[in-house]
């Protein structure tokens, strides 16, 4: 069994609100959190969430609701993936050295 207490919901509606998420999956047991992810720059739902649970029985219980429906949607349930560092590879500016030289940083003056 699984010792991850958190579950990923995607494919959500964006009327969808961190307390329609508690309703569906309090049944499971007990919530942490339930978290819609939101769009910084627009403030609209990005269309998934996390629900996180006390314990990993739970999590592994609320998979029985992949492909059920919430708020007109099919929705995707699974265990969440442990989040790792870094997340979205090298963000770093070139540095003069690692990026190739210009065609005119050639030319004589």
């Amino acid at each position: 069994m699984s010792t991850m207490k958190k579950v990923y919901v995607g494919n959500l509606s964006y009327q969808t609100t961190e307390a329609g998420l508690t309703a569906l999956f309090s049944e499971c047991g007990q919530i942490i959190s339930a978290t819609v992810i939101m769009d910084k720059f627009t403030g609209r739902s990005k269309g998934f969430g996390f629900v996180e649970f006390d314990t990993p029985e739970a999590a592994e219980s609320a998979l029985k609701f992949d492909q059920s429906t919430l708020d007109g949607r099919q929705i995707r349930v699974n265990l969440a993936k442990e989040q790792t560092q870094g997340g979205g590879g090298d963000r770093r500016p070139f540095s003069s050295s690692s990026r190739p030289p210009r065609r005119d940083d050639d030319r004589r003056y």
